[in-house]
């Protein structure tokens, strides 16, 4: 708790005097919640990314950020290191034999999104080559999109170079280059992001946007403020279950009317590009959470899938 006060100290206005009256009148959780205001101030934001490199997007525990242009049949390997990212290869790839973003099982499309690479097989026929690299496709967005079918993969190719030049919707590269890929990452450290053409550019505003606002939006749900919680949604915002907004928000009218004590903290939080088909400018984030009431208890990850409108987080699907 000492550590976070003084970091915090170096980018806010908070006077440390302010802070020990604070502490010696209301004790040490009443400092803590006075800090965590300063967490939902774009200007505190602002300053802590003044030296951070987040042109593939903002990471607290993600280190390998893998980009595939599909209408450039390019990927690319990115590692996050020192605050910088480094370009550790380039290289040509097969992507879905037809154009767009999938949408349902077989229609032969690369899907469009940010994803996670959750294993490797090595023990398949030939055609895919060594290996293949699982995607979580279709994830919490692609579902609450009515999106559906599976196996999308970054694999190899033949042993015996018979293929066509496109695939049935994964990506695909020459073996060499996948054994290099794979010798480069960490696959729980990772993220895949696919893309059309090029990735959209990210503003360090609005970075600072997003975490200023998830930091607001979970004050709100801590203070079971129903009004400002739900101004964080967007009105398409659907669940992977299908369940809308007014539902939702019916749902989450009942727990907040309990007016249970809550703690809720984030860590670890990145925010990638969220290429989409759309035409909105969307963001993924993922997060640790622990969630504690006195009746129930969650420890796990927290996914979020926003737009940026009129300068505010507008949640599209939770997961």
């Amino acid at each position: 708790m000492l550590k976070q006060i003084l970091f915090l100290l170096l980018f806010t206005n908070i006077l440390f005097a302010d802070l020990v009256d604070i502490y010696r009148t209301q004790g040490i959780e009443a400092v803590k919640l006075e800090l965590e205001k300063e967490l939902t101030k774009k200007s505190y934001w602002d300053n802590f990314l003044k030296n951070k490199d987040i042109k593939h997007g903002y990471y607290e525990s993600v280190k390998y950020v893998i980009i595939t242009e599909k209408e450039r049949k390019r990927l690319q390997l990115h590692r996050l290191k020192d605050n910088k990212f480094e370009t550790l290869m380039t290289q040509d790839v097969f992507v879905g034999e037809v154009d767009g973003d999938k949408q349902k099982e077989g229609d032969l499309k690369t899907p469009t999104g940010a994803y996670a690479l959750t294993s490797k097989i090595t023990k398949l026929d030939q055609f895919y080559g060594p290996m293949a690299l699982v995607t979580n496709y279709p994830n919490v967005f692609d579902k609450a999109q009515d999106k559906d079918g599976y196996g999308i993969w970054i694999h190899g190719l033949p042993y015996d170079n018979k293929r066509d030049d496109y695939t049935k919707g994964c990506i695909a590269l020459d073996n060499l280059s996948l054994k290099k890929l794979d010798k480069n990452i960490s696959i729980k450290n990772s993220v895949l992001i696919i893309g059309e053409k090029n990735i959209q550019n990210i503003s360090k505003k609005q970075i600072s946007t997003i975490l200023s606002d998830i930091h607001e939006w979970r004050d709100a749900w801590r203070s079971s403020d129903i009004k400002n919680y739900i101004s964080f949604y967007g009105e398409s915002f659907k669940k992977s279950n299908g369940v809308g907004l007014e539902k939702y928000k019916k749902y989450k009218q009942r727990i907040f009317a309990k007016n249970e004590k809550k703690k809720i903290d984030f860590k670890n939080i990145n925010i990638m590009p969220y290429p989409n088909s759309l035409n909105k400018i969307m963001y993924k984030v993922v997060m640790d959470e622990d969630y504690k009431t006195r009746t129930y208890k969650f420890i796990g990850k927290k996914e979020l899938y926003i737009e940026l409108k009129n300068g505010k987080m507008s949640i599209l699907a939770e997961g």
